[in-house]
């Protein structure tokens, strides 16, 4: 729940700042918070969670209406501690689930990391992509890469709850400490 409404945010404030029309910022919610997850359960050929629960959806269409009414686009709250925790817990969590998805599925590590990393930033990707941006996690911060750590983890160390809280802490504090010492894959210029 924390990381659906992290992302419904994050979907609005990007949706907003690109300067989109009302459907163009709802889709723009929808799809980063909701996305990663519709891809995770089509490939692993489950039910969607999203088409079948309420909840989800409810959630992103809650943040869209206190966000509008808020006017959460005018303060900068991409850049508070409190974005930055939740957003992390999102992103970690997601990571989880999206693991956990494919270790049930019977897949391989490659697999699981693939799962974990579309479900925690699939959605992301696609919103960038139809803004015409290039994807975040390609190309800023240490991101994408706390997903990759997380179900690498997970998928070594089992599916204990101990496990997977002590997975989900560790993961939260390596993306906080990430963001704040700047940290960031190389890159190779040519």
């Amino acid at each position: 729940i924390i990381g659906i409404i992290a992302f419904s945010i994050s979907g609005f404030i990007v949706g907003v700042k690109n300067r989109l029309d009302l459907l163009g910022i709802t889709i723009s919610a929808f799809l980063t918070a909701l996305g990663g997850g519709i891809i995770r359960d089509v490939i692993a050929c489950r039910e969607i969670y999203s088409f079948t629960n309420l909840i989800p959806g409810s959630i992103v269409l809650a943040v869209l209406i206190i966000g509008i009414f808020f006017k959460l686009h005018k303060f900068d709250f991409e850049k508070s501690s409190l974005f930055l925790i939740s957003d992390s817990i999102g992103l970690v969590s997601f990571s989880i689930s999206g693991a956990i998805v494919a270790i049930h599925s019977g897949f391989n590590i490659f697999g699981v990391v693939f799962l974990a990393l579309i479900t925690s930033v699939g959605g992301g990707m696609i919103r960038d992509v139809l803004i015409n941006k290039i994807p975040f996690i390609l190309k800023e911060n240490f991101y994408g890469s706390v997903s990759v750590f997380v179900s690498v983890f997970l998928y070594f160390a089992g599916l204990s709850d101990l496990m997977i809280i002590s997975i989900l802490i560790m993961g939260v504090i390596i993306r906080v400490i990430a963001h704040k010492k700047n940290w960031k894959l190389p890159n190779f210029n040519v």
